[in-house]
């Protein structure tokens, strides 16, 4: 059994002397005051041991690394039916880009990307009763943990100042993949990207895309299947116009957010979670990156 603590403490040493750290979302407003010398790590390996260094215990908004929980609740629910709403490729564009999504007639190129993941929302949306508070209920159930929550503020934020989210649900709806209205799905979306939580708490909710879809408390919420799919499509389309540069350089699957957070795991084997709030020009979180690639490169460990 590897001890990983001494690698991440020797990580955090490493990043906290770079002087570049990449700059913070400030197109969020709630997100623009985040102090950008903040850097956690938390690593969970198959034993259920956890490795932590820094701000791991610190909670932010993890945006769009909520992507990925959506997907994975809305697969559950519906099945292979899910890939007549959205696509699975690679998309070469940043998140947030239309020029695609006219082209392919309203189908997103993938649900990790802000239009497919807006599809995604309004398949929950025609599914659920209460879907703000299901999916809580659900991210909450996985890790176990009742105090994850919804940051108010920074949706209400998000709200105010997501134009583009808005063109492209419209666009969405006028080729028909949108059931719901355009109010709703994007109040959920915002909602559903506010979700606040620590690199602790993140490594235990996504130990489910290690552990072959069985949480810690070993309940199933996905099958063998289901996690394949949702591991490639995190290898191919979780860093946007970055996610070969990720794959290059890291070589696990994972998800960013621009809030900072990246999560990224080796299946059957550990989930790490970074958080740094300064962004490289993709997006991505430029000290996260470099963390995850110095994390692979010292133990020797990834898919490939």
């Amino acid at each position: 059994m590897m001890d990983y603590q001494p690698i991440l403490n020797q990580i955090v040493e490493d990043v906290q002397a770079i002087a570049d750290r990449g700059k913070v979302a400030d197109y969020i407003p709630q997100l623009a005051s985040i102090d950008s010398n903040k850097f956690g790590v938390s690593l969970l390996d198959n034993n259920a041991k956890q490795f932590s260094a820094g701000d791991a215990e610190e909670a932010f908004s993890i945006q769009s690394v909520s992507k990925v929980l959506l997907l994975s609740m809305a697969f559950s629910i519906v099945g292979d039916d899910l890939w007549q709403r959205v696509d699975v490729e690679p998309s070469g564009d940043p998140f947030n880009h239309l020029s695609l999504l006219e082209m392919e007639n309203g189908i997103p190129r993938n649900p990790l990307i802000n239009a497919g993941a807006i599809v995604i929302c309004d398949v929950l949306l025609s599914h659920l009763k209460d879907p703000k508070s299901e999916f809580l209920e659900y991210v909450q159930g996985i890790a176990d943990d009742s105090s994850i929550a919804y940051d108010n503020a920074v949706a209400i934020s998000e709200k105010k100042t997501g134009f583009r989210n808005y063109a492209a649900a419209y666009l969405i709806k006028s080729f028909g993949n949108l059931e719901n209205e355009v109010e709703d799905v994007l109040d959920f979306y915002f909602y559903s990207c506010s979700i606040s939580m620590s690199c602790e708490q993140l490594v235990k909710l996504f130990y489910i895309f290690v552990n072959r879809g069985k949480c810690l408390k070993n309940k199933s919420y996905l099958s063998l299947s289901q996690v394949k799919r949702i591991n490639a499509i995190m290898l191919t389309c979780g860093f946007y116009d970055e996610a070969g540069e990720f794959a290059f350089e890291v070589g696990l699957p994972g998800k960013s957010g621009v809030g900072g957070g990246i999560v990224a795991l080796l299946p059957n084997q550990f989930c790490v979670a970074t958080w740094s709030p300064g962004l490289n020009e993709k997006g991505n979180s430029k000290l996260g990156m470099l963390a995850l690639e110095k994390l692979t490169t010292k133990t020797g460990q990834s898919i490939f």
